[in-house]
């Protein structure tokens, strides 16, 4: 059994995690915002009294916010961090980019703005190195964002690999949400690694960089009303939004969150992934096939598709890139979920939860 501290333990991705850790026989603290977050996830997991715990930490963006969360008695042994702490809105974009040029160039640096996805990330590897000596590795959600290079459009001749770092800038990253989303999951993955580097701690560092991530919600503790972007998606084709147009927009190849939360657990476990980016990805996918799933599982919903002959949700001509996902199947020893049993299972879930 391993002491181990999850951070944003409400989350889709770190509910997951929780579960998976639990069922290992794992002993876990998770970080909450509040104790109503608490009592809610005591609810979604009972029986758990003795092996689960918690500590709030209201904004996990501050410089401090983990230095009394880190500390426990028993004390921990590894971190999971899968709480995100960016916030980036468009209201912050336009306060740069309507700024005269010697004004922009502060406003870039101003804690309002991509900070907060990098302090959030340093500020549990401090707290960790001054007051965790018995932590010995760190998992940290990344993101496929952190590698992806989007200048590149689909780019169907390519292989995204480890070895690959977003290219994005800050000043790209400042010209709309999206490009901030993506370039913050790079800007603190990078200043992770640098940690390590310069701080040479007495524990090891591994990350996970999902693709879009779908899957089952844990009813009564996710609700229909606030899931995860891809989530969503999935649940507004089932209430009719797709029977007019398919929607094109996704990233073309997915992950489902339980294979995702596997990894995090794993890559805590095992010695051979210290130290070491892990992409995950189950395949390609687009809102077609989605659509198609959906259809051939549920007639229930069969009145709010879309038919055949409605445009949309395919591919782009020429195809699409790829993702290598062979370290996450040879080091931690995942096997990936198709499309339709994530499908499947993920709106299952929506009916439970309605």
């Amino acid at each position: 059994m391993t002491r181990v501290l999850l951070t944003g333990g409400s989350g889709f991705l770190a509910a997951h995690v929780l579960e998976t850790l639990l069922k290992k026989g794992h002993s876990v603290v998770t970080t909450v915002r509040s104790q109503g977050k608490a009592d809610k996830i005591k609810e979604a997991f009972p029986g758990y009294d003795g092996r689960l715990d918690f500590t709030i930490v209201e904004d996990i963006a501050q410089p401090n916010a983990f230095d009394n969360a880190v500390i426990s008695d028993p004390p921990f042994e590894a971190i999971i961090h899968t709480a995100s702490p960016f916030h980036f809105n468009v209201t912050d974009i336009q306060k740069v980019e309507s700024s005269p040029p010697e004004i922009k160039k502060q406003l870039t640096n101003s804690k309002d703005l991509l900070d907060p996805a990098m302090n959030g990330t340093l500020s549990i590897l401090r707290a960790t190195q001054k007051s965790a000596p018995t932590v010995k590795t760190v998992v940290l959600t990344s993101s496929f964002a952190a590698v992806s290079n989007f200048a590149k459009g689909a780019w169907p001749e390519h292989t995204y690999t480890e070895d690959e770092w977003n290219p994005m800038t800050v000043e790209d990253a400042l010209s709309n949400p999206a490009r901030g989303y993506t370039g913050s999951k790079a800007l603190a993955e990078k200043a992770a690694w640098d940690f390590m580097q310069k701080e040479k701690p007495s524990f090891t560092l591994t990350t996970i960089l999902p693709t879009l991530v779908f899957g089952p919600i844990f009813p009564g503790l996710h609700s229909l009303e606030s899931m995860n972007t891809s989530n969503a998606l999935m649940y507004g084709i089932t209430k009719g939004m797709a029977k007019q147009k398919i929607p094109d927009l996704g990233g073309y190849c997915f992950v489902d969150v339980r294979e995702v939360a596997l990894g995090h657990v794993r890559a805590m476990e095992l010695p051979t992934a210290a130290n070491q980016r892990f992409l995950f990805s189950a395949g390609q996918y687009n809102n077609r096939l989605i659509v198609n799933i959906i259809r051939e599982n549920f007639p229930e919903y069969h009145a709010v598709l879309p038919d055949s002959t409605v445009e949309g949700g395919d591919f782009p001509a020429g195809g699409t890139f790829q993702i290598g996902n062979a370290k996450s199947k040879e080091i931690l020893g995942i096997q990936y979920r198709s499309l339709e049993d994530t499908v499947v299972d993920t709106v299952k879930s929506f009916q439970k939860a309605a």
